[in-house]
């Protein structure tokens, strides 16, 4: 099973392509990710991104809802991605294109690539999320581990060991996540990967898998 950047995301879809290519697991991208999109802002073009509060672009064409968002910088907020009503950005995020960050919804340290949806009542922290990724209402990634030691990312053949206390989950192009779910610290979803509803997944489930449940994790058949 692979947890390497490489084999989970298209990079053709993000800004933060090339900051990613610098590493070879995605956990080594967090600690980074807030100098990075105060480099990144600078540079956006002012005819297509508006810049309303120090360290934050929204793009001109995003669609914030009722204005009551908290978006706090830095952050970045791409093309027509649309901020429902009391989203709260806390800061280091870096939002695509065409995403959906929903009512309720908590973003914190967190690169969320192109036509990713977060929409209804989500925690996101230090997690990357991949393209046209989903989280179904109320699935959250937990970032700390309850005795607050170093996360290790676990798969049935190696440890990897992240260094970091902070690390929620990394989640694959095109993973569905279902309603209710817990990512436990260190999770790493591959690419086109489902999790049932209200699940506990914790380690690395393979790409083109089902998590169903703790020990039933199979592979998709069509």
């Amino acid at each position: 099973m692979s947890v390497k950047i490489v084999d989970l995301y298209d990079l053709d879809h993000t800004l933060a392509a090339d900051y990613l290519r610098q590493f070879e697991y995605p956990w080594e991208a967090l600690a980074g990710i807030k100098d990075l999109i105060l480099e990144i802002g600078k540079t956006l073009p002012e005819d297509e991104y508006d810049h309303p509060a120090e360290d934050v672009w929204i793009a001109k064409d995003a669609n914030l809802y009722n204005k009551t968002a908290y978006i706090g910088g830095p952050c970045i907020i791409g093309h027509r991605t649309e901020v429902r009503p009391s989203a709260f950005i806390r800061g280091s995020a870096l939002v695509g294109n065409d995403c959906v960050v929903g009512n309720s919804t908590e973003l914190k340290n967190v690169i969320l690539f192109d036509n990713v949806q977060v929409p209804h009542y989500n925690y996101v922290g230090d997690s990357i999320l991949g393209y046209k990724a989903h989280m179904g209402a109320g699935s959250i990634t937990s970032n700390v581990k309850s005795d607050k030691k170093n996360v290790i990312v676990k798969d049935a053949a190696e440890e990897y060991v992240t260094g970091r206390k902070k690390f929620g989950a990394m989640l694959g192009d095109r993973v569905e996540v279902g309603c209710n779910s817990v990512l436990n610290p260190g999770s790493v979803i591959g690419r086109d990967s489902n999790i049932y509803p209200t699940s506990c997944v914790r380690g690395v489930v393979p790409e083109n898998h089902i998590w169903k449940d703790k020990g039933d994790v199979v592979a998709k058949t069509c």
